[in-house]
């Protein structure tokens, strides 16, 4: 769904705010005084002409350098006077003054916000969409920023992109994009979804339990690099059920259980190659069917086990930690 431009907005000529066009003016009419009849001998007799004596006023020589500096002068003094009055706001008070009318009379004609419409919303809650809207029913449609309120939508976290429509002549209609979960963020004794860019997503992580744990600091930004490591293996990735950033160097990734499954420790550099090893010997040899719950890839070309620990052994363990 495309962005309206300006050019989308259609407002018919009878719509428009027609100008009064003004009278055109007449000329007066005198009316026509006494005519006087001039005597024989005052045509006779021409009158005398009065000589005017011309004053002549003084003329003052400016060298180029002087009228350069006098021009300057003068455009100084404008440029002055136009930066007073536009920060005296007499001209922005006038101009919003105007538009607001004009946008009153195109509410008037019926260009009035009647309905608004949403689509794609799924987690993000409609207060959060009203306040980005910042409109009231029944104010003028034209005179809404569509920019401003797609870069509003945009400014909420469920959101990732977001596209704003006038259907004139009153409804809006809203479509927006909401980012979508790819893992469970563990951070501070806290959960938090985040998507493959790493943004949080606020709310209730219920539904998305499935989704892969990342556990530690920064393991919510990697979280997409992660997914893409572990795809290149479908069979293991579909057994990956968390991993924790060390260090916010390199992850360590459990395998079928979260807390009690396969470790498996990849290196910091090389780990798309330790994953490939991991899964040819798993399909080679089934590591997760022996007792097995520690593998270490961090050296390159070798493999280091851990093996379970018998039960007994478990026991007296934790008997002399306890001081039995």
């Amino acid at each position: 769904m495309r962005r309206l431009s300006d050019t989308d907005i259609v407002v018919t000529a009878d719509d428009r705010i027609q100008p009064t066009a003004a009278a055109p003016s007449r000329p007066r009419r005198t009316a026509p005084g006494p005519r006087t009849t001039p005597s024989p001998r005052a045509e006779a007799e021409p009158k005398p002409k009065k000589t005017r004596r011309k004053r002549v006023l003084p003329r003052f020589d400016l060298t180029p350098l002087q009228k350069l500096a006098a021009g300057g002068v003068a455009v100084t003094a404008l440029a002055v006077g136009g930066a007073v009055v536009w920060h005296s706001g007499v001209l922005q008070r006038t101009a919003r003054t105007a538009f607001a009318m004009v946008l009153d009379a195109t509410a008037e004609a019926g260009f009035r916000v009647a309905d608004v419409t949403i689509s794609g919303r799924g987690r993000t809650s409609l207060d959060d969409i009203s306040s980005a809207l910042s409109a009231r029913h029944g104010s003028p449609i034209l005179g809404i920023d569509i920019e401003a309120v797609r870069d509003r939508l945009e400014a909420i976290p469920s959101v990732r992109a977001a596209a704003v429509e006038r259907r004139l002549p009153g409804n809006l209609h809203l479509a927006i994009a909401e980012r979508q979960p790819v893992a469970i963020w563990q951070n501070n004794g806290g959960h938090v979804l985040v998507d493959r860019d790493g943004h949080q997503i606020p709310g209730s992580i219920a539904g998305f339990e499935g989704l892969p744990l990342v556990v530690g600091d920064g393991a919510g930004v990697r979280a997409a690099e992660l997914l893409a490591l572990i795809a290149v293996e479908p069979e293991l990735a579909a057994r990956v059920k968390a991993a924790v950033r060390v260090g916010n160097r390199r992850w360590n990734v459990m395998l079928d259980d979260s807390k009690d499954g396969l470790e498996v420790r990849l290196p910091e550099e090389g780990a798309e190659a330790a994953w490939h090893r991991l899964a040819e010997v798993e399909r080679n040899r089934g590591l997760s069917g022996r007792q097995i719950d520690m593998v270490d890839l961090r050296v390159p070309d070798r493999m280091v086990l851990k093996t379970e620990r018998p039960a007994a052994a478990a026991d007296a363990v934790k008997r002399k930690d306890n001081g039995a």
